[in-house]
């Protein structure tokens, strides 16, 4: 059993040095301090559901799993290895605790706003520094707004965002988020991202 101090640790080392890190999440998961707070977090995004429709990989955690992967395959793109992987690592931590089924449908609203709250709070229990908390934290919070961007929804705050992040850096995570699913297409993945940069250089 591994002190959770050494479980962020050797995680911090696995997201930056593996080309699949989801091998070793997937070993250390079942640890009895991964299913302790705050490590706990990610341990209940294996009982998370999700909408079939969109994420036939099932749930939250084995989403979560591939975009950790997708993530490895880019991060030299990054500006921030570190705080992208981190960021690829805990953008849906917001999930189990804001999913619920309505008209029968999964839904998760606010797990980007709630999600980023949490990132928080678990970076500091393992005394990060506040610039590298902060980084993560807006990746979270902003990892939506690709969504809410292309689609027109009210829920975009470009100006914020622009404030807030690197577009490079949130185009590329939301890029992974987009490919951590099952039976996507990857080259129109591609073009709803430079569609988005588009969208926001002329807004």
């Amino acid at each position: 059993m591994k002190s959770q101090l050494e479980l962020f640790t050797q995680v911090d080392e696995h997201l930056l040095l593996d080309d699949k890190p989801s091998n070793y999440l997937n070993e250390i998961s079942e640890d009895v301090n991964f299913k302790k707070y705050p490590f706990g977090y990610l341990y209940k995004l294996k009982n998370t559901e999700q909408s079939p429709k969109y994420h036939p990989e099932g749930s939250a955690w084995n989403h979560t799993m591939l975009v950790v992967d997708e993530a490895a395959k880019v991060k030299d793109k990054s500006k921030n290895k570190r705080a992208f992987m981190w960021a690829s690592l805990l953008h849906d931590i917001g999930k189990p605790s804001t999913t619920k089924k309505k008209k029968g449908r999964i839904i998760s609203y606010n797990h980007d706003k709630i999600g980023a709250e949490l990132v928080v709070d678990f970076l500091r229990q393992f005394k990060q520094e506040e610039e590298f908390t902060r980084q993560v934290r807006n990746l979270v919070y902003y990892h939506m707004h690709i969504l809410y961007v292309l689609k027109g929804l009210p829920f975009a705050d470009i100006p914020s965002m622009r404030d807030a992040v690197d577009i490079e850096e949130i185009a590329l995570l939301g890029y992974c988020d987009r490919m951590g699913r099952l039976h996507v297409d990857a080259k129109h993945e591609e073009k709803n991202i430079q569609e988005f940069k588009q969208k926001v250089a002329t807004r």
